[in-house]
C-alpha cells in the first residue's frame, strides 16, 4: 500500500478506536491525529470534515463484520442455521473476553448522531442494511433447508434480527453481561424463527 493509503486507513482505524470508547461527540480530532502522527492538513486531505470522517468509519466499521459472515456462510458445510449461530457464538465470545467495551459502533453513534446529522444517518442506515441483507441471505437458506418459518420473508426476519440484536448490544452494555445476546439468539434463533 501507499503511504496515503497507510495514513487513511490508520486514521480510519483509531478512529473506530476512540468512537467506540469515547463517543463522537467525545472524541476530537487532535486526539486522533496525534495517535497516528499526522498532520491535521492531511486529515482534511482525507476526509474534508469530522463528519464524513464518521461517515467513513461506519462503512469500514461494517465491513469486516459483512465479510466475515458472507465467508462463513459460502465457506461452511453446516447447514445455514448453525453457520449463522457459530459467528453469533464466536462474537458473543469475543464480547466476553473484551469485557464488553463498546458493544456495537452503529448502535453508539445511532443515539448519539443518528437524527442530529443527515449524512452519518444515510451512513448508518446502509450499514445496518448491507448487514441485514447478509442476514436475509443466511436466513434465505435456512429457509430452503427447512430449519427456520417460511411464513416470514427472510427479509423480514433479517430485519427483525438487526432490529433485536442491537437492543440487546445496547443492554448488554448497561448489564455488562453477554446475557440479553444469548437471550436473543435462543429467543430468535433456537424459538420464534424455528420451522
Amino acid at each position: 500500500m501507499k503511504q496515503k493509503e497507510i495514513n487513511r486507513e490508520s486514521l480510519l482505524n483509531e478512529g473506530v478506536t476512540l468512537l467506540m470508547q469515547q463517543g463522537y461527540h467525545g472524541t476530537g480530532l487532535k486526539e486522533i491525529l496525534d495517535a497516528v502522527q499526522i498532520p491535521k492538513g492531511s486529515f482534511y486531505n482525507y476526509f474534508g470534515s469530522k463528519e464524513n470522517f464518521a461517515v467513513e468509519i461506519v462503512a469500514h466499521y461494517i465491513t469486516p463484520y459483512i465479510t466475515q459472515l458472507n465467508r462463513y456462510l459460502d465457506e461452511s458445510d453446516d447447514d445455514a442455521l448453525a453457520v449463522l449461530k457459530r459467528y453469533l457464538e464466536e462474537g458473543i465470545d469475543e464480547l466476553e473476553r473484551t469485557e464488553f467495551k463498546g458493544g456495537c459502533l452503529l448502535g453508539n453513534l445511532i443515539g448519539e448522531v443518528g437524527d442530529t446529522s443527515e449524512v452519518c444517518r444515510v451512513a448508518l442506515q446502509t450499514a445496518l442494511n448491507r448487514y441485514r441483507d447478509v442476514w436475509e441471505i443466511g436466513l434465505g437458506r435456512a429457509q430452503l433447508e427447512g430449519s427456520i418459518r417460511r411464513d416470514k420473508t427472510a427479509r423480514e426476519l433479517a430485519d427483525f434480527w438487526v432490529n433485536a440484536w442491537q437492543g440487546a448490544l445496547l443492554r448488554m452494555k448497561i448489564e455488562q453481561s453477554t446475557a440479553p445476546l444469548k437471550q436473543c439468539c435462543e429467543q430468535l434463533l433456537d424459538d420464534f424463527f424455528k420451522a
